[in-house]
């Protein structure tokens, strides 16, 4: 059936996407994931159409771009840039990451802005979706030479952001140590103590199990694709890669319910450790991320496990896989092997953790495949209970915040469900994308051509 709007077709409206953001291709593989599932749904509705609420959709309400001068340990001056995305405030203040990492541009912040835009709303907190960073890479920075370069962001970015504004949280580069130097310095210069960023330090205003959430909630997702199979995660044997705190997340909830994690990896290869990545080494994973040397060989040196250089861990043959590193990190020729070693599902922990080839192969062989806005929303969920404890002014128990991060995972699984399942097998690609789609786009119907 055609489209009964301006665009006849998906193909048309990306070739409308691809010549107004010439050479972002990682915002047009996001945008078009999300257009192809939800086409029919909107023809089905056409009110829609009718509003043009795809070109709407597509569009930042604002992006801000800034340079962020710093001075190193030598006393040489050096310039990075800055960036803010604020991309949908249709269901509330702009939420979502900042990313410090060379590769950072605006394209690839676009992409997670539009990601976070739908993430956020599947959790159904009062969260717009956001995305910022800058492309400064810690990697061999002193913790003062971090520190000048936060306090010299915060200085621009300090403008834009606000509780009831824009609450930006930690990403890639970016954790408890950046969050801690980004808010002294906000605090200082707005003169007040609120609740404008997350991941906060436990002992101002932070949350308990932030860390841990993102991981904690891709395995509390998984263990409801598993139920939809009628099988357990107890026993189960699975590969992550990355070793950070999306990883760590991970690995640690898996192990708690009975399973074997037996991959790792980082931009230099991958670790195999048979035995599984238990008890002290979980703990060593952290110790790692702390160096901020992004390698994953010193622990195949201290377990004395195998390691594979230049290797992505997809070549094992495991019952699941979990991408937890960063965007497109497995690919067609990895879906295949997975698929060949009779992988029982995948789940992207890392945003767009994997190319539309992959995407497409897994659906063709009907593996359940779960879609990094919703296995990865665990982090912005707890986020956003972060967010509701400092309004309150109160602070809840580790059993409490996990409690309610467990049953915002169920719901948005019974979300993806409702709109994906095909017979026997569930799209949760489509599922999430017009479930994520609904809310965001009735909200901003309701507030008319803004």
């Amino acid at each position: 059936m055609a489209g009964i709007g301006k665009y006849s077709s998906v193909d048309e409206f990306m070739d409308y996407v691809r010549k107004k953001n010439p050479a972002q291709e990682e915002f047009h593989q996001a945008v078009e994931e999300v257009i192809e599932s939800i086409w029919g749904f909107m023809e089905e509705n056409p009110i829609y159409f009718g509003e043009n609420i795809l070109e709407r959709l597509v569009e930042p309400e604002r992006v801000i771009m800034f340079r962020v001068p710093w001075r190193d340990d030598n006393n040489n001056i050096h310039v990075n840039r800055g960036f803010r995305v604020e991309f949908n405030s249709a269901i509330g203040p702009y939420k979502g990451g900042l990313r410090f990492h060379p590769s950072v541009n605006l394209g690839g912040l676009k992409f997670l802005g539009f990601e976070q835009t739908f993430k956020n709303s599947l959790t159904s907190l009062p969260m717009g979706g956001g995305k910022g960073g800058s492309d400064f890479d810690p990697k061999g920075k002193s913790d003062n030479e971090i520190m000048n370069f936060c306090q010299s962001f915060m200085q621009e970015l300090y403008r834009h952001i606000g509780p009831n504004t824009d609450v930006p949280a930690g990403d890639i580069g970016v954790g408890g140590k950046e969050i801690g130097y980004l808010f002294g310095m906000y605090k200082k210069l707005r003169n007040e103590f609120t609740g404008v960023l997350t991941g906060k330090g436990i002992n101002w205003g932070g949350s308990l199990i932030r860390p841990e959430a993102t991981g904690f909630g891709a395995i509390y997702f998984v263990k409801e694709m598993l139920s939809m199979m009628n099988e357990d995660i107890a026993g189960k044997v699975i590969s992550v890669s990355g070793f950070g705190n999306v990883a760590w997340g991970a690995v640690l909830k898996a192990t708690q319910l009975g399973a074997k994690v037996v991959t790792l990896s980082g931009p230099d290869g991958y670790i195999y450790d048979p035995d599984g990545v238990k008890g002290k080494k979980i703990d060593y994973m952290l110790e790692l991320r702390a160096t901020n040397n992004d390698i994953v060989e010193p622990y195949a040196k201290k377990y004395d496990v195998d390691f594979f250089p230049g290797k992505r861990p997809w070549e094992r043959d495991v019952d699941i896989a979990i991408p937890s590193a960063i965007q497109n990190e497995l690919n067609g020729e990895d879906a295949q092997n997975l698929i060949d070693n009779d992988v029982t599902l995948v789940a992207e922990a890392s945003n767009m953790g994997c190319t539309k080839e992959a995407v497409d192969l897994f659906h063709e062989n009907e593996i359940p495949f779960g879609p990094g806005k919703a296995v990865n929303a665990g982090g912005v969920a707890v986020s956003g209970l972060e967010m509701s404890q400092n309004s309150m002014k109160l602070n809840w128990t580790e059993e409490e915040v996990d409690e309610k991060l467990h049953n915002i995972m169920k719901n948005i699984h019974k979300t993806c469900v409702e709109h994906g399942k095909d017979g026997d097998y569930t799209n949760y690609v489509k599922g999430a994308n017009i479930g994520g789609f609904i809310k965001v786009a009735d909200s901003m119907i309701d507030q008319g051509v803004v």
